[in-house]
């Protein structure tokens, strides 16, 4: 006498079910792709904007530094728009939108002279990557980015 299993088969197979083979690497290969695709872009992402955050840092930090040690306030500002050049082209955001104030404190006329606090603060817009530039979602994909750096001027500066 012969035991029958649920599906009517005595050896365990059931009835009107479709064969597997192959599928499973099928299901690998888009399952994979579904997750590997958005974790790719998000990668892309972010280094993006850690770069242009590096690099905002970096040019205030360096900008502050040649105001600081220009005889001039005219060739301290003319410093600091080359080291922010410098600093933005170096990461490669030379083409981005960029904007820098240079405050000092306390705030007298002029700027440079002993012991004062000069504050220059950097303002980007960075694009994030692969963001087509169809019906203006180029500009609505940038992510700002702020730095600032404070150096004081010497207590031995001889401009006054």
């Amino acid at each position: 006498m012969k035991l029958l299993s649920d599906s009517g088969l005595s050896d365990g197979r059931r009835l009107f079910r479709a064969p597997d083979e192959g599928s499973s690497s099928l299901e690998f290969i888009t399952a994979g792709l579904l997750l590997l695709v958005p974790l790719v872009y998000l990668v892309l992402v972010l280094s993006a904007v850690q770069g242009a955050a590096l690099a905002a840092e970096g040019a205030a930090r360096q900008a502050a530094r040649v105001f600081v040690q220009a005889p001039t306030e005219a060739e301290g500002f003319a410093r600091a728009q080359r080291a922010l050049a410098f600093g933005l082209d170096d990461y490669g955001l030379g083409d981005a939108a960029v904007g820098m104030t240079i405050t000092c404190v306390p705030q007298t006329t002029p700027c440079l002279h002993r012991l004062a606090s000069v504050t220059v603060a950097i303002t980007l817009q960075v694009d994030l990557p692969l963001v087509p530039a169809v019906l203006g979602l180029d500009r609505l994909a940038r992510v700002p980015v702020n730095a600032t750096a404070t150096q004081h001027v010497s207590r031995f500066w001889s401009g006054d």
